[in-house]
């Protein structure tokens, strides 16, 4: 796993329309508001974990 400090990009790339209401909330946990948006946020094994819950909706920015 990453090392103390390190950080990952996330973007939300794909809109959540039509997707269930589980995935929304996890788009907008992570702190994302609007499409195309990239935050950053601590490289956890819990962070990937949300990202890997909805790959068809968020990616990892390197």
């Amino acid at each position: 796993m990453a090392q103390e400090g390190q950080k990952i990009k996330i973007q939300w790339y794909r809109s959540t329309i039509c997707t269930p209401r589980r995935h929304k909330t996890i788009v907008r946990s992570l702190g994302l508001t609007k499409l195309n948006q990239i935050v950053e946020r601590p490289d956890t094994a819990a962070m990937r974990g949300a990202v890997k819950k909805v790959p068809h909706l968020l990616r990892i920015v390197e």
